[in-house]
């Protein structure tokens, strides 16, 4: 994993795409590399939640400029392998632990994409975001259209996409790009975020709650409803349920159980 680092300190997976030179442009390689960290930070029980942020003055330029010009030199997309999703980094939102976006500077194309995917944004004052596909005669692809309106609204989703504009930090929390803007390290932040997540709420909670945030943005509220009661019924066969009980009772922090 030359391009990325990848990093466990208990309780906290940190991902860092590591090509500063190029303001962590995306290669093959890397997106490869991305994926292998994610899966291995899901089935690790020391991980109960993963920041990804980018080394040195940027979060993501998006694709590389040597690719960027193969893929449009090709005069065709690739589908993606049997099995996989369409959208690039859709598959964070099948993890089932918090993937933190940790964005310390600009988030532009495929770095829009990746930070949007993620569960919830910290950045820093210099995080700045732009779509840019349509400055490249591309439509918002990998799922934005999707994420863009559930973030900020439609009319500013079709802003975003149609200008491709720059948006800074302070707009990006005004408008719902970011949950949270701090002063410091965002990525210090985020970390420290998922410390108090395992310090005080339980994981296979977080999980049902992220898998249901996201699957019942495609359904009805009969629907929805029906699913959150099955969630119930099985929550309540597990120790979670006791232990949150007998933590409240008992004046102590809760020991929940770690996923497996």
């Amino acid at each position: 994993m030359s391009e990325i680092i990848y990093e466990v300190a208990d309780p906290v997976a940190t991902v860092t795409l590591n090509r500063p030179e190029r303001l962590n442009a995306f290669t093959r390689d890397m997106l490869v590399d991305l994926r292998a960290a994610f899966d291995a930070a899901a089935v690790d029980p020391d991980v109960v939640g993963v920041v990804i942020a980018g080394n040195g003055r940027g979060f993501c330029a998006g694709l590389d400029a040597e690719a960027l010009r193969a893929v449009a030199g090709s005069g065709e997309v690739a589908d993606p392998p049997p099995g996989e999703r369409k959208g690039l980094f859709s598959y964070l939102t099948q993890i089932p632990k918090p993937v933190i976006a940790a964005v310390n500077g600009v988030a532009a194309g495929g770095g829009y994409v990746l930070a949007t995917m993620a569960d919830i944004r910290f950045g820093g004052p210099q995080a700045r975001f732009t779509t840019v596909f349509s400055k490249r005669g591309i439509i918002g692809e990998h799922g934005v259209t999707w994420t863009t309106p559930r973030l900020v609204g439609t009319g500013r989703a079709l802003d975003l996409l149609w200008t491709s504009r720059m948006v800074d930090a302070v707009e990006a929390e005004r408008i719902g790009l970011l949950e949270y803007l701090v002063d410091d390290d965002p990525v210090v932040a985020a970390q420290d975020y998922i410390r108090t997540l395992a310090g005080t709420v339980s994981p296979q909670t977080m999980a049902d709650n992220k898998r249901m945030v996201w699957e019942h943005a495609g359904m009805g509220l009969d629907d929805s409803l029906d699913d959150m009661w099955e969630v119930l019924r099985t929550q309540f066969g597990r120790p979670d349920v006791a232990e949150g009980a007998a933590s409240f009772l008992e004046k102590r922090p809760p020991e929940f159980p770690r996923l497996q």
